[in-house]
């Protein structure tokens, strides 16, 4: 008789093998992915993030794992798949779409295979230049130009040189004229610039809007491309199918002659006799009525018939019908 196991062990057991499932089940998507993983080192994020393309030589080759802080840089964590990657190789986050999107660009080098787990470190990655702080960064030093002391400056240096050559007097009225230009329009470009400023913010707060629109545009697209395999399918099918029935009618033609004249036949005396038939049809449903009446009793016949007897005869009949 086997000995018989304590609660103990068997809750030990049981959670040992519930962890083992967790496990399994949250690293489950890299282990059917396979590939190699690598880490590189940026000195800011970019926008980077989780789930971002890889590319080597810009060919899909992976997506980004995570994006973490590591002391005074950032570490990437990414995975590339059916690719060499050098020992050798640079980094760099690059701009995938005018809406901000980013994506992690590998540009493979060295002799050797790069191991496994290895780090690119910060000498050899790049990050991109953004554009939305470059459009603040612009947007404050317009603010802070004294547009009015520019052209008083330009024009006393145009006085300077006013007895010099035509060549460069014409050049210095030039600026000076430029200079005149953007004081008379300096409140036109702050404008312009703070409007600059407010739809790149509203652009980077919508990123996410906008990334899961192509997303469900390019998931539409897929969709109407399936349905059109299967209309293409489903006519190919009917055209394979016109052409078994037109086989079908010429091998048997000489049976199906007969029957199709006898059956034409049939429907010239149903149309000759179309009249009686709904007549028939017509005085059909009295006498269905009185038979059920009739014979809706029980397995007997249940009816009435008046003047049978006399009125004379007995009581039953005495005030006839």
């Amino acid at each position: 008789m086997p000995e018989k196991r304590g609660p103990v062990p068997v809750a030990i057991t049981g959670i040992l093998v519930i962890i083992l499932t967790l496990v399994l089940a949250f690293n489950a998507p890299r282990l059917l992915q396979g590939g190699t993983t690598y880490q590189a080192e940026f000195g800011e994020a970019a926008g980077l993030m989780s789930g971002d393309l890889v590319t080597v030589a810009g060919v899909e080759a992976g997506r980004v794992d995570s994006v973490e802080l590591a002391g005074d840089r950032v570490l990437a964590t990414f995975t590339v798949t059916d690719a060499w990657v050098g020992d050798e190789t640079s980094a760099s986050i690059e701009i995938k779409t005018l809406l901000g999107a980013k994506y992690l660009a590998l540009d493979p080098r060295g002799a050797r295979a790069m191991p496994a787990d290895a780090t690119i470190p910060l000498a050899r990655t790049a990050s991109p230049f953004d554009v939305v702080e470059a459009f603040n960064g612009l947007s404050g030093t317009i603010d802070e130009l004294d547009t009015d002391q520019l052209a008083t400056s330009l024009n006393t240096l145009s006085d300077t040189f006013r007895d010099t050559p035509p060549e460069v007097r014409g050049a210095l009225d030039g600026l000076s004229r430029l200079s005149r230009t953007i004081a008379s329009r300096d409140e036109e470009i702050k404008r312009l610039l703070g409007g600059t400023r407010q739809l790149s913010a509203v652009l980077a707060d919508r990123n996410a809007e906008f990334e899961t629109l192509l997303s469900d545009g390019n998931l539409l697209l897929a969709e109407i491309q399936n349905r059109k395999d299967a209309i293409s399918a489903l006519l190919d099918g009917t055209r394979e199918l016109s052409v078994q029935l037109r086989g079908l009618v010429a091998d048997n033609q000489e049976q199906l002659n007969p029957t199709l004249e006898a059956l034409d036949r049939v429907a010239a005396v149903l149309e000759r006799n179309r009249d009686n038939l709904d007549e028939a049809l017509e005085k059909q449903a009295v006498f269905t009525r009185l038979f059920a009446n009739a014979v809706g009793n029980g397995r007997w016949f249940d009816n009435y018939v008046c003047a049978l007897v006399p009125p004379a005869f007995g009581p039953i009949n005495s005030g006839g019908c």
